[in-house]
């Protein structure tokens, strides 16, 4: 390809981005997966431009903590009305920085979830789950069943990085929860038998599915999806005596959103019970309204107990802990 036709084609495509951010009346930041073929995304596009007769489009990036990461780095100048795919665990940082505004959603009208007790201004969940180490139970019988047991054993572990990713932080969080200050020791010993550290929740999962390790971290819910796609029950989530940490991702309104009114009416509408119904089986997270009928697959999903830290102490702590991995896992 010469140099003229690569910057006609440069210029091309730079039009075409332009005409397509000038086309929507609502540009919704979330992650990648969110947005794939076989997530929440396509459906949730279809039926709220059904209802609102308005252009909605998706940005993806790789994951949640790239997306805050985006959003920061944007500042004043991004497209975005609507960030969806934060996580409680971001919170404190995305409040400190100004990236959101305060939104207009009742959640006293909604039949929300008694256990996740949700009052904020700023942030609206749309699901949530406990995080977990998949394996397939045709290759282990008998898997392990506490974190100690994981990382002091020598089973092959794809986690994912926590600069980058919620639940490679849900993990930071994890071992701390579980070791405190004897965190950096574990994660020395984790090292020795992980396979790798991945940018995103994807490759990681994907690599694991293509028999690259033991165990992945990911969700509890994660076995629903394969008992209902697949029709096979071989993939299982450990179940921890210690007890999972949990995660509630969120949904908010750019701080610089140009159209709050239609932004706040989407966030309405992933509290609907008909936004609520698609996300379980296309997310595979649990729905935060209680009045959800879930597929008979999550019924044989673990019920973890929950452990960690609230939001405003992982948001004081995350960057230390942060550096304790980094420094823990290149020894």
């Amino acid at each position: 390809m010469n140099i003229r036709h690569s910057l006609a084609c440069a210029a091309f495509a730079l039009a075409a981005g332009q005409a397509s951010a000038a086309a929507a009346d609502l540009t919704v930041y979330t992650y990648e997966s969110f947005i794939s073929s076989w997530g929440p995304g396509p459906e949730l596009k279809t039926r709220f431009e059904a209802q609102c007769g308005c252009t909605l489009e998706f940005v993806g990036v790789e994951d949640g903590v790239a997306l805050l990461n985006r959003v920061r780095l944007e500042g004043a100048n991004t497209r975005a009305d609507v960030i969806v795919g934060l996580d409680d665990s971001l919170i404190k940082d995305v409040r400190t920085h100004g990236l959101v505004q305060p939104h207009s959603v009742d959640f006293a009208s909604i039949p929300m979830v008694a256990a996740l007790a949700w009052a904020d201004d700023s942030f609206v969940p749309f699901d949530f789950g406990y995080f977990a180490f998949i394996y397939d139970h045709q290759k282990i019988g008998a898997p392990v069943d506490s974190l100690a047991a994981l990382i002091d054993g020598n089973a092959r572990v794809i986690y994912q990085d926590p600069r980058t990713s919620t639940p490679g932080l849900g993990l930071l969080h994890w071992v701390r929860a579980v070791y405190g200050d004897e965190a950096p020791a574990a994660w020395t010993r984790l090292a020795r038998h992980t396979v790798t550290v991945t940018s995103g929740w994807s490759e990681a999962y994907n690599m694991f599915l293509q028999g690259e390790a033991d165990y992945v971290l990911s969700y509890t819910t994660s076995p629903a999806y394969h008992i209902v796609s697949d029709g096979t029950d071989r993939y299982r989530a450990a179940h921890f005596a210690e007890g999972h940490v949990a995660q509630v991702e969120v949904a908010a309104l750019s701080a610089h959103t140009d159209n709050p009114a239609l932004a706040n009416r989407f966030l309405a509408f992933l509290l609907s019970r008909e936004a609520q119904e698609i996300i379980p089986v296309t997310n595979w997270m649990l729905p935060v309204r209680d009045d959800v009928k879930l597929p008979e697959a999550f019924d044989r999903l673990i019920r973890p107990a929950r452990i960690g830290f609230s939001a405003d102490e992982i948001g004081a702590s995350r960057s230390i802990w942060v550096r304790e991995w980094r420094e823990a896992v290149s020894r």
